[in-house]
């Protein structure tokens, strides 16, 4: 033992390993776990409220699951049983009554699927220890399922010890419980890590739902997308990212999102709509819905009135943001003194252009982004509303502690959309108070503003500033996470010219299938360019124009392929899954989700096609990732303990 080792750091790390056995025991746990397979991780993005899907691709462990169905049970079951198999394990308490419906000895059935369910959870939880399999359990049916799933060579009649169990669960009637249980197992067990690469909110109607399931999970990670942002900046109380939250919202007719998810009122905003708006029809807000929404005529035009009247609140909240702030270098989308009112005419670059509405009964010219009474007591009333909505505050926390900017993860680097840089190919510089912020450390600072505008003290400084930053994280050109020059919202809703509703990105979008670019990144945060990988969403990848997800010679993978429905017809598919396992990265394109419904009763799963795209030179085991790091730190201080008890320099606790 060295004289200067840390004594009071092993003096404390005593208390949890009190003698000389109870250290030894952990570094023999823990130099077993480093053996074991690297676990599966799963990285997806671009969700944008589609819960169905995501629930499905979690389920089904991105295929997975299905292939290692076939290949267990090829020779036992035919293809139907083992589909029918495949939906129970995917949906257990939907499937179960529908499959007992055509049973006739129950008892039968129900011994036959256990056997079958445990013989697979073997085969799924090979790469597992016990203690992680038992966490995944619930409490009173893990030790039962724990002697079920392990094969105890030297116990004697052990399928009649087996086959015992199996029957007592039966005769008990506690069947069901069991089968549920190995099913949500099974499908844990697909996917031991969960990487979400940003933009789970807004489009689809569930994202609240996601975050739900999201939260269920022990091992996920997000990194946040501008979507997710800007309902992070709402929860905060930025009233700029309040309005834009309830007007996409309104734009996509998910007003039950707000009320009755959230508990938003949109009493308010509906009254003032009513009333704002009665005489102009408002066409250019009718709200983007499915021909199968059931929504009356006159739902149609009220949510269009009240887009309306949030959407001039939202730009008259956001020049005064461009105003007061005015390092953004957002000048440009000062366009409300750019409107002739008298002629319903607005010029943009020196070029006149007509409105599609020039109804605007709310704005003043002579001060155009002055809020009338009547709109600051809505606005007021709504970010009461928001602020103290419990369930959206829970799940902005929930962002906020497994969430950031960017993530380096196993020799991955994740981010959501880009790395802001110019056209020459260096890093776009962002310069505030004479310092100048780039690459890692411009995406450092907008973390740690995203997080002050959050948890700063109300109505500080620091608050609002780190508010203001929130906005600018969902719409600025500089913004990592949105990477355009500009957001032509006002062009589209009063611009019929499609010229100007096009939004430039930023050069890295150009700049991404070169190879020095993805070098350039990967060393900028610390990582390896010859063998690790940049995965990002954001843009979609349009594949039916031939678009490669790999960038970059493969460096980069690009993993927006559409899950929202919205993006489908760009994109030719319905989303990515990729895949890290042991072996490599895989990258499964899946097609489009039908319904849950049909995925229960018809047993429709996701048809999904796989592709190997790098494989490792060797089989990793967790040894070989950042929590093997962890584990070996763990394990070198427990045997500089060891060496202190060993050589009196600690003495052992009494255990008793």
């Amino acid at each position: 033992m060295q004289e200067n080792a840390d004594l009071k750091f092993l003096q404390l790390l005593s208390e949890k390993y009190p003698s000389i056995q109870s250290a030894s025991t952990a570094i023999i746990n823990l130099s077993a776990k480093q053996q074991l397979p690297k676990a599966t991780e799963h990285f997806l993005s671009d969700i944008h409220g589609e819960h169905e899907a995501f629930q499905h691709v979690l389920r089904n462990g991105a295929g997975s699951i299905w292939r290692k169905l076939q290949e267990t049970f090829a020779n036992d079951m035919s293809k139907a049983d083992r589909r029918s198999l495949a939906t129970l394990i995917f949906y257990p308490e939907q499937k179960l009554p529908l499959l007992l419906q055509s049973v006739s000895d129950k008892d039968e059935w129900y011994r036959l699927t256990l056997v079958r369910l445990v013989k697979f959870c073997r085969t799924m939880s090979i790469k597992y220890r016990r203690d992680t399999i038992r966490h995944l359990l619930p409490t009173d049916l893990a030790e039962i399922i724990e002697e079920l799933l392990y094969d105890y060579d030297g116990v004697e009649h052990k399928d009649a010890y087996y086959q015992s169990q199996i029957d007592a669960i039966v005769s008990t009637g506690s069947a069901r419980i069991f089968i549920i249980s190995l099913a949500k197992l099974i499908q844990r067990l697909s996917v031991n890590y969960l990487h979400i690469i940003g933009d789970i909110y807004d489009r689809g109607p569930g994202a609240h739902i996601v975050v739900d399931a999201l939260m269920e999970y022990s091992n996920v990670d997000i990194q946040w997308g501008n979507h997710d942002i800007l309902w992070m900046g709402a929860a905060a109380g930025s009233e700029a990212c309040i309005a834009n939250a309830i007007r996409i919202c309104l734009r996509y007719g998910h007003m039950e999102v707000l009320e009755n998810s959230y508990g938003i009122s949109l009493l308010p905003l509906a009254s003032f709509a009513l009333e704002t708006y009665k005489n102009n029809p408002c066409a250019e807000f009718i709200p983007k819905v499915s021909a199968e929404a059931d929504f009356s005529n006159h739902e149609i035009k009220l949510m269009a009135q009240m887009q309306k009247a949030m959407a001039i609140i939202q730009f008259k909240l956001e020049s005064q943001i461009i105003q007061r702030r005015p390092h953004y270098r957002m000048e440009e989308r000062l366009l409300l003194d750019k409107i002739d009112y008298e002629h319903g005419i607005i010029t943009l670059d020196g070029v006149e252009y007509p409105l599609l509405d020039s109804y605007f009964p709310t704005i003043d010219p002579a001060n155009p982004y002055a809020l009338t009474a009547g709109e600051q007591t809505v606005l007021d009333k709504v970010k009461l509303s928001v602020i103290n909505s419990a369930k959206l505050q829970e799940h902005v926390r929930f962002l906020y502690s497994v969430g950031s900017i960017y993530l380096v993860h196993n020799g991955h680097l994740l981010y959501h959309g880009c790395i802001p840089m110019e056209e020459n190919g260096d890093f776009a510089a962002f310069n505030i108070d004479n310092e100048s912020f780039s690459g890692k450390s411009f995406l450092d600072r907008v973390d740690r503003l995203a997080r002050q505008g959050y948890f700063a003290p109300e109505n500080t400084p620091q608050k609002h500033y780190g508010m203001d930053a929130l906005w600018f994280l969902w719409c600025a050109p500089q913004s990592p996470l949105f990477g355009k020059e500009k957001m032509t919202t006002f062009e589209r809703y009063f611009v019929a010219d499609k010229e100007t509703h096009n939004e430039k990105r930023n050069a890295y979008f150009s700049l991404r299938d070169s190879k020095e670019t993805a070098k350039k990144i990967l060393v900028e945060f610390g990582l390896n360019p010859e063998t690790d990988h940049i995965i990002s969403g954001h843009v979609p990848v349009k594949v039916t124009k031939g678009e490669n997800p790999l960038k970059a010679g493969g460096r980069m993978i690009a993993i927006d392929g559409g899950f929202s429905r919205a993006y489908q017809r760009e994109t030719g598919i319905a989303g990515y899954t990729l895949i890290s396992n042991s072996h490599g990265l895989l990258l499964a394109a899946h097609q489009p989700f039908q319904t849950t419904h049909e995925a229960v009763v018809r047993e429709l799963d996701i048809e999904t096609e796989t592709e190997i795209i790098h494989t490792y030179p060797y089989r990793k085991r967790v040894c070989d990732t950042d929590s093997g790091k962890k584990i070996q730190d763990e394990i070198n201080n427990l045997r500089a303990l060891l060496e202190a008890y060993q050589e009196g320099w600690i003495k052992e606790q009494s255990v008793r």
